[in-house]
C-alpha cells in the first residue's frame, strides 16, 4: 500500500464534512491494519493553531508549508480498535479519557513514590512495593465517594493529582492512626475525605472536562433510546 499524502486528501474532503475515516496500514515492515479518523476543527480554533505556527516559524526564520497549515485544521486518530467495539465518532470522545489513565500512573510515581526504591536488598524492596500498593489502594478505595461527594454537593470534579498528594501529606497521621484504633482510624479518613473535597478539586474553568463531555455522551444517548422505544411503541 502507497503511504498516505494526508494534507492532499483532506484538501478534497466536501466543507460540510466534519469527521471521516479511512484504512490504513502502519509500519514499515510489519504492517498493522488501523484506522485513520480525522475531525474537522472549529474555524477559531483553526486560525489559533496557524497563527501560532506562522509565529513559531517566523523565530526561527521560517515559514510553514502549506501541508502543514492543512493539517492544523484537523484533529487525527489512529487506533486499531475495531469498528464494531467503538464506531468512527465514538474514537474522538474516547480520546481525553487516556489523559486520565496517564494521571494515575503520574500520581504513582510522582505523588506515591512507586518508583522512588530506597534499596537493592530483594526482601526490603519487596516491603517497600507492598507498602506502596497498600497506599495506592486505600487510595482509589477512598477516591470515588470523593469524587461523587463533591460532584453532588459542589458540582465541582475531584483532581486525582490534588487527591494522591493531599494524602501524602497524611502519611505519617494515617499510619498513626492505623496502630491506634479501627476508632481512630474511621474518624481519621473521614477528617481527611472532607478536607479533600476543599483541597482536591479541580479548578474551575470554561471549557467542558472530560467527565461533563461523557456524561453528555451518556444523556444524549439516554435520550435517543427513549425516543426511539416511543416511537417503536
Amino acid at each position: 500500500m502507497d503511504p498516505v499524502k494526508l494534507a492532499a486528501v483532506l484538501l478534497t474532503v466536501a466543507l460540510d464534512l466534519l469527521l471521516l475515516e479511512q484504512a490504513i496500514f502502519i509500519g514499515a515492515t510489519e504492517r498493522v491494519a488501523s484506522r485513520l479518523i480525522a475531525v474537522r476543527m472549529p474555524e477559531a480554533i483553526v486560525n489559533a493553531r496557524r497563527r501560532i505556527a506562522r509565529k513559531n516559524a517566523k523565530k526561527k526564520g521560517d515559514t510553514p508549508s502549506q501541508a502543514h497549515l492543512t493539517l492544523l485544521a484537523w484533529n487525527l486518530f489512529i487506533t486499531n480498535v475495531p469498528p464494531t467495539i467503538w464506531t468512527t465518532a465514538t474514537v474522538p470522545k474516547v480520546y481525553p479519557i487516556r489523559w486520565q489513565i496517564e494521571l494515575i500512573f503520574k500520581s504513582w510515581k510522582s505523588y506515591l513514590h512507586l518508583a522512588a526504591l530506597t534499596t537493592t536488598k530483594e526482601d526490603s524492596t519487596l516491603c517497600y512495593l507492598y507498602g506502596r500498593m497498600l497506599r495506592i489502594l486505600f487510595n482509589y478505595a477512598l477516591c470515588p465517594q470523593t469524587r461523587a461527594t463533591l460532584w453532588l454537593q459542589h458540582q465541582r470534579e475531584l483532581s486525582l493529582l490534588k487527591f494522591a498528594r493531599h494524602f501524602q501529606a497524611l502519611a505519617a497521621s494515617w499510619l498513626q492512626a492505623i496502630f491506634q484504633s479501627a476508632f481512630e482510624l474511621y474518624h481519621f479518613l473521614q477528617r481527611a475525605c472532607t478536607t479533600a473535597e476543599r483541597l482536591a478539586a479541580k479548578a474551575l474553568r470554561k471549557r467542558r472536562t472530560t467527565a461533563q463531555v461523557l456524561q453528555e455522551g451518556i444523556r444524549l444517548a439516554l435520550e435517543a433510546g427513549a425516543f426511539a422505544a416511543v416511537v417503536n411503541a
